[in-house]
């Protein structure tokens, strides 16, 4: 799922770009002469989990993740460093959902400790550097990597229960390191920008449950976010 939504954001960026270079006149001509400009940006993300399993006392442990789409939106402050170089702050809100399927829990006498669905609302604040390319006619492709904070509001990590009791927790604060690519398509009276980014983890992102023998988080070694944003950034 995360590679079709790779192939459809490339494939809209091209499209914009066949459809910016028909324009003859050059638009916003001195847009990247200011130091320091603003914006906001709406998009939509698939995020999946990344799963390494261990050994552990948990027999023939077989652990799937179910991703979904979701939203995110948020503001964008760009610092100009150089013709073809800046740095971004681009804090936003990200929503979305994952169900996490505990197969070798599908004979339990409980279906329903087989699967937990993780909904996560964060605070996600990336700061990247865009490296563009010169201007041509109305369009400027760039490459964007950096790092990112992101704080879970539904991690539940400070909660008592855990999966004994249904929670599957979290942990609130995560860093990751995000790549991507996009173009800058220059309109009449703003800068219109589709892009797409893979974002992962880097830490760990599980709280694993006080049993340490526990059938749902034992078997886990490490568990961190992977994921897929395509944005579409106004300034």
């Amino acid at each position: 799922m995360i590679k079709k939504g790779f192939l459809f954001g490339f494939l809209l960026m091209i499209s914009a770009t066949f459809f910016a270079q028909r324009e003859r006149v050059e638009n916003l001509p001195t847009f990247d002469d200011r130091k320091i400009h603003y914006g906001f940006y709406l998009g939509i993300n698939q995020n999946d989990f990344k799963l390494n399993l261990k050994n552990s006392n948990v027999f023939n442990a077989d652990i799937s993740v179910e991703p979904t789409y979701g939203f995110n939106v948020g503001l964008i402050a760009e610092l100009r460093l150089h013709k073809n170089l800046s740095v971004r702050l681009e804090p936003g809100l990200v929503s979305n959902s994952k169900n996490i399927i505990f197969n070798h829990l599908n004979t339990s006498a409980n279906p329903q400790d087989s699967i937990r669905e993780i909904g996560s609302t964060y605070l996600h604040f990336p700061v990247v550097f865009k490296f563009s390319t010169d201007r041509y006619k109305n369009i400027r492709p760039y490459l964007l990597g950096g790092v990112s904070l992101d704080y879970n509001f539904s991690s539940n990590e400070a909660n008592q229960d855990d999966n004994s009791a249904g929670q599957f927790r979290m942990k609130t604060t995560n860093f990751m390191y995000e790549v991507g690519v996009g173009i800058d398509i220059y309109l009449a009276f703003f800068k219109f920008s589709p892009s797409i980014r893979g974002v992962f983890a880097i830490n760990n992102e599980i709280k694993y449950d006080d049993d340490p023998n526990s059938r749902w988080t034992a078997p886990i070694n490490f568990m961190g976010t992977r994921g897929v944003f395509l944005n579409f950034a106004f300034e």
